[in-house]
């Protein structure tokens, strides 16, 4: 069937279309039908059903025979450590710790909270947690103390999974210390801690509170896989919300189970057997759904890597990998193909390795610049898909769908509504705008299965932050336009759309025009405050490593490209060059508290920067140009 057909197919009969969907998943207790909607607008999918994650993605491929193919691939070339573990290893791994669990109290609906580096044990602790019914909340490795401090207070877990500590680059990240004084600074105890001590360094452990992750496995009876109700809560994940109280995305277990089974051929064009990576982290919604439990329930083999796209060693490690493992599909952030062409503009690395098994390349997490797609697909001459989701969504929304039908890529849009998603563009007073016009991005309710039902102990805060403004649609936050064959382009977040002289202007346009300029390998565009015109833009660029020419030669002439290119209307005259943006771990641009510093605003050092230094550097670039920040 083609796109249109299978889209066609879902919106006509909603009901039909995931029923099919959910017959390849193994069910304790069949679901009666597919949506539950008597509290609409809060729905729930597969509600009767009686299900579990770890048996989906472990056990049953043991019983069906498959138990020596390999789960997970763990490269670490921080460590210099690589090892391969199979389905069978990793069902006795997972009961094992499961049942250490167990005869520690921790049941059904308890949670933990999981603070691990990207190793193995960090997919092992999260299975555990799905094969005893308990809600797992994994928390990005060395994220500051303070922080992991509100999460325990909103989880209230009865047990914390941490590993003694992380390794970047050139440093060893010390997570047993965080993890000390976010208890410390909690109202919630957890009853203990399980530590993983790493060879890098070993803690200090707790009399009466912290136990060794194989010290307290030792003798305990593995755990069976506990079937829970299809609406019982898989996880929770926190996202950073506007009031810099972090929001509790949950994921219904069944939902998330069909959603994510069925993405994996559709979407993805991945068969079972094959080697699928996501080069994220388990702390983001793309290790959840991509690195732990799609691959694994689909029946593929899953990469964890320890590294980065650069410096770990070089701008080739993401081409060993795929060459070694014979990789078929990999995902990863616009921004690490940025870090790359960077390092490697002319793409020397990429030729050193044999990329031949390679099938797609997909990009999410930021918008993919039409000239970082173009570098990718020339490099690696395979399809390069940018596709578009949200932690809250939980798996794609926006997709060209490989595994249906692959549709002309259009540069700069991450393609069409993928089925179960309906989208409209709406102005600020809920009317539908027409084609090729900018507005709020929505989606019509109900949304999809493995969507967010709700948020943790948040009711009133999930309706208004998501609900309330367009009701019976749910809002991305995002703006953007639909084109006149029905591809979505996602230009900014609602915030980064800027008013300047009564024009609505996208930053994302003025991104793709900046990017465009060969010297520029990174950029970003904020809106900042102007007496005058109300906003204008500012652009930051980051130039290419051994490019020739001078900032000031590079600033003029992308000044006088957002001129040729949107025109004189973007009042586009302010851009300085930096080193680096400043991010978060997963690669988004912080483009909200560089206003701040720009406009001269008090704001909270992000919990999620990935160096905090930066905000020094940009206060100087802002400085040389004459912003007086605080």
């Amino acid at each position: 069937m083609s796109y249109q057909e299978t889209y066609d197919r879902w919106k006509s009969d909603p009901e039909a279309f995931w029923m099919e969907a959910a017959e390849e998943i193994s069910w304790f207790k069949k679901p009666s039908k597919a949506l539950f909607d008597e509290n609409a607008p809060l729905y729930e999918w597969f509600a009767d059903a009686e299900v579990n994650t770890c048996y989906n993605a472990v056990d049953r491929h043991v019983e069906a025979g498959r138990g020596d193919q390999t789960a997970i691939i763990y490269d670490s070339p921080v460590t210099h450590t690589k090892h391969t573990i199979s389905f069978a290893e990793l069902k006795d791994r997972v009961a094992s710790l499961a049942g250490a669990l167990r005869a520690k109290g921790v049941g059904v609906g308890d949670r933990v909270v999981i603070y691990m580096p990207m190793v193995p044990e960090a997919l092992e602790a999260m299975l555990a947690c799905g094969r005893i019914g308990a809600v797992h909340s994994v928390v990005f490795g060395g994220f500051a103390a303070n922080e992991l401090a509100v999460r325990i207070d909103d989880a209230k877990p009865k047990c914390i999974i941490a590993g003694s500590c992380g390794i970047e680059p050139g440093r060893v990240v010390h997570y047993k210390p965080l993890l000390d004084g976010a208890i410390e600074a909690a109202t919630h105890k957890p009853d203990f801690c399980v530590i993983l001590q790493r060879e890098q360094e070993v803690a200090k452990l707790i009399e009466g509170r912290d136990v060794d992750w194989h010290a307290f496995q030792y003798g305990v009876e593995p755990a069976e896989c506990v079937p829970v109700p299809g609406n019982h809560p898989s996880y929770i994940l926190y996202t950073s919300g506007t009031t810099g109280q972090p929001k509790g995305v949950i994921r219904h277990t069944a939902g998330q189970l069909v959603a994510l089974n069925w993405s994996m051929k559709n979407l993805y064009n991945a068969e079972p057997g094959e080697v699928f990576w996501a080069a994220s982290d388990v702390g983001w919604v793309v290790g959840h759904s991509y690195i732990c439990y799609a691959p694994l329930v689909h029946g593929n083999t899953t990469v964890v890597f320890e590294g980065k796209p650069v410096g770990t060693p070089d701008a080739g490690t993401f081409w060993r990998v795929i060459e070694e493992y014979n990789v078929r599909t990999f995902f990863t952030a616009p921004t690490a193909f940025r870090a790359i062409k960077r390092e490697d503009p002319t793409g020397e690395f990429v030729k050193k390795y044999d990329l031949s098994g390679l099938k797609a390349l997909f990009l999410a997490g930021e918008r993919a610049d039409p000239d970082t797609i173009v570098w990718a697909q020339d490099q690696l001459g395979v399809p390069v898909i940018d596709h578009w989701w949200q932690t809250e969504l939980g798996w794609p929304a926006l997709c060209n769908p490989l595994g249906i039908e692959q549709l002309p890529v259009k540069l700069g849009s991450p393609s069409v509504p993928v089925p179960g998603y309906e989208f409209a563009i709406l102005d600020d007073a809920g009317k539908p705008l027409p084609a090729g016009e900018l507005g709020a991005i929505t989606i019509k309710l109900p949304l999809p299965p493995g969507t967010l039902p709700n948020l943790w102990n948040a009711e009133d805060r999930f309706r208004k932050s998501y609900l309330d403004n367009f009701p019976g649609y749910y809002e991305t936050g995002d703006a953007g336009y639909i084109d006149e064959d029905g591809y979505l382009y996602i230009m900014a977040r609602t915030d980064d759309v800027i008013n300047v002289a009564g024009h609505r202007l996208s930053t994302g346009a003025m991104e793709e025009v900046l990017a465009s300029h060969p010297d520029v390998a990174e950029c970003a565009v904020i809106g900042v405050s102007d007496p005058l015109k109300g906003q204008l833009p500012l652009g930051f660029l980051c130039l290419n490593a051994g490019t020739q020419r001078s900032a000031e030669e590079v600033t003029q002439e992308v000044v006088k490209l957002v001129r040729e290119k949107i025109g004189p209307v973007a009042a586009f005259k302010l851009a300085t060059v930096v080193d680096r943006l400043p991010k978060t771990r997963s690669g988004k641009i912080l483009r909200g508290t560089m206003v701040s510093i720009a406009d001269g605003k008090e704001f909270k050092m992000p919990a999620t920067i990935d160096d905090p230094a930066i905000i020094d550097e940009i206060k100087s670039a802002l400085a040389a140009i004459g912003f007086p920040s605080k």
